[in-house]
């Protein structure tokens, strides 16, 4: 028996109170996770779990072993961190989670540039609009733009995030240019299904406006309120990342020039800063070096 395997499905099964859930997350059958339990208790010659058909729950021979078991975990955790950063290699497995829109028009190339770096080093990117569970989705790092990062990550902001009110031309011809804020009320806007659907902030110096807004569309996406937008549905409030090249090419129109949106952040997230793997830590301090600064590389091709 791997009885470090055993102890780590062990205790899987305890964090997640189902063999099925442990197995999923461990990428392992069902028999070969009971298998693995049934032999760490053959091997330690004490029940560490009451099974029902309902719930599966530690005795309290298994609640001490688990943390016996935990912190073994962890110290060969510290023991393959330690081997693979003395020579200096970069290499193994990092799932990153983002946005799609962000995905697409950025961490996809940055992701690119960072493989060139590291050739030993896979990537597996999972984009998506909804906040993943790091923990339960084994996700290494999240990009995240927000204000509100989860408290219960560790977090490191990477760089601002300024957004743009923009219309097509054709849009703009049709139903006049807004000089205020307040002018949105009187215009379809495009909006967010997730967040600020009803509700767009605007800053002037010392004076903020929140207007209410209201039109036909709302998208989960960005990326498909910018096409919208493009094609003359409405005023769309959308990161520089995404509406800058649209911009400069005149597809779109950036709209009140004198108020800045919201600001928001960019952060990367990740679940604890104990035994960071070199892999994650030189991610990090690429995305640092890549975006940083007092601009992000998006805006100051814009600047």
């Amino acid at each position: 028996m791997d009885r470090l395997t055993a102890m780590q499905v062990f205790a899987e099964v305890a964090q997640l109170g189902s063999f099925t859930a442990a197995g999923d997350k461990l990428d392992m059958s069902r028999p070969m996770v009971t298998r693995y339990v049934d032999e760490l208790e053959q091997w330690l010659g004490v029940r560490l779990l009451q099974r029902s058909t309902r719930k599966v729950t530690l005795t309290d021979a298994g609640l001490a072993c688990l943390a016996r078991c935990q912190q073994m975990l962890e110290l060969a955790a510290e023991v393959r961190a330690d081997a693979s950063q003395r020579d200096g290699q970069v290499r193994g497995v990092l799932r990153v989670a983002a946005s799609t829109s962000f995905g697409l028009a950025v961490l996809g190339g940055l992701m690119a540039e960072f493989s060139e770096r590291h050739p030993q080093l896979r990537i597996d990117l999972q984009l998506g609009d909804r906040a993943v569970n790091l923990i339960e989705e084994r996700i290494d790092l999240a990009i995240r733009i927000t204000n509100e990062p989860d408290p219960g990550l560790v977090g490191r902001r990477l760089c601002d995030c300024r957004s743009l009110a923009v219309a097509s031309p054709a849009y703009l011809a049709r139903h006049g240019v807004p000089g205020h804020p307040m002018d949105l009320e009187n215009h379809r806007c495009l909006s967010y299904s997730n967040f600020g659907r009803s509700e767009w902030r605007f800053r002037q110096g010392e004076e903020e406006q929140r207007v209410r807004v209201s039109g036909a569309i709302s998208a989960n996406e960005a990326s498909a309120l910018l096409c919208a937008a493009a094609a003359g549905g409405g005023i769309a409030l959308q990161p520089s990342y995404l509406a800058a090249p649209y911009v400069r090419r005149g597809e779109l129109v950036a709209l009140l020039p004198d108020w800045q949106p919201q600001l928001m952040g960019i952060h990367a997230l990740y679940p604890s800063r104990r035994l960071l793997p070199l892999a994650l830590r030189s991610l990090l301090d690429f995305l640092v070096e890549r975006l940083g600064g007092p601009l992000p590389p998006w805006d100051r091709a814009a600047a």
